[in-house]
């Protein structure tokens, strides 16, 4: 921004003798209008032109965006203001644009600290200008107490620093740490991320990446290809198909760049701009409360009597919330469970489902790390969690145990049993074992807890219960009477230990379900459980930051 300075008058003091020197400069003339003001202005606007057409130049050839524009598509309209744009080269003669623009804007009227890597300059390579820059944007971020987005696009360190670019690396990673659960912080990958690079995005809340162009892994192709003999594209080791649907790392894979940037704008709307502040409300009239009570009052409909036939929950969980709107995190990634933000009354909570229609909703390791992560996300943000309960158990098996699911499901444990947000749980139809407990149940932590009529909440289903109890007494059955005999005895034991074990008496009686309700009610019943619960305070919170969001 060049400063302009009102023009002052005339001068009022005594006239100049006829015989003085010829001032250089009328006395009229005003700082804006001095030589090296212009000279100034000629330079800076031809340095920036320059650089800008070379990038778009380079840029467009690969179908992408400058930096520039990237930040002028992220951020509302003429509301970006660059810090520290010749950091590194000074104004002078010798301008040039580092590696990485830096600055502040609003992303709908909020304001946002965001850098955007230029890969037309250096390959966007982060040496210790590039890392001065970024680091005191993240200084900046916390003491404003404003969320964090970095738009990458790098070929990793300049190379030619050596260890003063890895260090910088390592700043970056101090500040990212220092920002987790404070303010949000959002990575957008446009580009290659290499190297040690991967983990500055890694260490942040929501990772975004464009599926043609984007790449993320610690050792690349090549040096796969030289240590393992692996022949394998950069697409199939770190693109980002494969870290939204194997990896988990990438929570959102965009079709393109302006999908991508609109991403960041619609999760940024559920959440506040720092911890210690609320997200933000969304007006709600009686017109919207009719609607998506009239939508909500068909819910039941969409869920099968039978236990054993699938359904698709994010339709039952799009007839509850406002506007039949989610916004899913980690589509891709252990489809098992479903994840998101959404509203109630226009109040944003995050919402976590076990899905009937992937595995029958069991719980498994990437289902643990995807629920356990996305409850300390909302935790640290003050988004209430609502969690919808059909979950048969955790899937069996070696594969299971060797990969670790003691220890990784204990982590979705963690994230309930030390939230201290609003929970609120409703069993939709069946919760068994284990998986029930570590599911929002009220054991573990929950405020409220609420099934529907019919819901089976047991250590076992039935079938499995009667084969496991009675198994001696059917033997018996089978051997003196027949196969037919005990088949016959084994559905009439199924149906007695429906009738008093699973059905949600016990657990109602015991204060593990606060209540009964018929699914039309579902939506009233969230809606006032959480206008209950607002107030709520944990004397386990002491600070504005309650704790990181650091990748579980």
């Amino acid at each position: 921004m060049t400063a302009t300075f009102p023009k002052t008058g005339p001068s009022t003091g005594a006239a100049a003798p006829a015989s003085a020197a010829t001032p250089t400069a009328p006395e009229t003339a005003t700082l804006a209008d001095s030589a090296a003001t212009c000279a100034f202005r000629e330079r800076m606007a031809r340095v920036d032109a320059e650089a800008e057409e070379r990038a778009a130049q380079r840029q467009h050839a690969k179908g992408k965006q400058t930096a520039r524009e990237r930040i002028d598509e992220l951020l509302d309209t003429g509301s970006f203001l660059e810090i520290g744009r010749y950091t590194g080269s000074g104004a002078g003669e010798k301008a040039r644009p580092s590696g990485v623009v830096t600055g502040f804007g609003q992303v709908d009227g909020r304001q946002v600290a965001v850098y955007s890597q230029d890969f037309s300059v250096s390959g966007g390579a982060l040496g210790t200008t590039e890392g001065d820059k970024i680091v005191r944007l993240l200084d900046d971020a916390l003491r404003l107490r404003i969320p964090i987005i970095g738009l990458i696009d790098s070929g990793g360190a300049k190379i030619q620093e050596g260890v003063g670019a890895l260090r910088q690396y390592g700043r970056i990673f101090n500040r990212t740490c220092a920002a987790s659960g404070l303010v949000p912080q959002i990575s957008v990958i446009l580009g290659p991320c290499a190297g040690g690079a991967v983990y500055s995005p890694a260490l942040t809340d929501y990772i975004v990446a464009t599926r043609e162009a984007s790449h993320m892994f610690v050792t690349g192709p090549d040096v796969v290809r030289a240590s393992t003999g692996e022949q394998i594209s950069a697409e199939e080791l770190g693109g980002a198909d494969i870290h939204g649907s194997v990896s988990g790392v990438v929570h959102y894979v965009a079709e393109d760049e302006s999908d991508a940037l609109s991403q960041v704008r619609t999760v940024l709307a559920y959440l506040p701009s720092s911890s210690d502040l609320e997200a933000p409300h969304y007006e709600y009239d009686d017109a919207d409360r009719a609607d998506d009570q009239a939508a909500a009052r068909a819910v039941g409909s969409l869920v099968p009597a039978s236990t054993r036939q699938p359904y698709d929950v994010v339709d039952v969980v799009s007839a509850l919330v406002d506007h039949g709107e989610l916004v899913q995190v980690q589509e891709d990634f252990a489809g098992n469970v479903v994840v998101g933000f959404a509203c109630f009354e226009g109040r944003p909570v995050g919402v976590v489902a076990n899905q009937p229609m992937v595995d029958a909703g069991t719980l498994d390791v990437d289902a643990s790390e995807k629920l356990a992560r996305f409850v300390r996300f909302c935790d640290a943000f003050g988004l209430p969690v609502v969690t919808f309960v059909d979950v048969p158990g955790y899937r069996p098996g070696a594969e299971q145990e060797h990969a670790g699911i003691i220890r990784r499901g204990a982590k979705v444990i963690n994230a309930y049993a030390t939230a201290t947000v609003p929970l609120v749980t409703i069993v939709l139809r069946k919760a068994y074992g284990g998986a029930y407990i570590v599911m929002g149940s009220k054991a573990i932590g929950a405020d409220l807890n609420f099934c529907w009529p019919g819901a089976e909440i047991a250590v076992l289903g039935a079938q499995g219960a009667v084969g496991i109890i009675h198994r001696r007494d059917l033997k018996a059955v089978g051997e003196e009477q027949g196969d037919e005999a005990a088949a016959a005895e084994h559905e009439r034991l199924v149906d007695e230990y429906t009738a008093s074990v699973i059905n949600p008496d016990k657990a109602v009686a015991i204060g593990e379900i606060d209540a009964v309700i018929a699914p039309e009610d579902t939506r009233t019943v969230i809606v006032d459980s959480l206008a209950a619960l607002s107030a709520k305070h944990d004397a386990r919170q002491t600070t504005a930051k309650k704790h990181d969001n650091g990748p579980l």
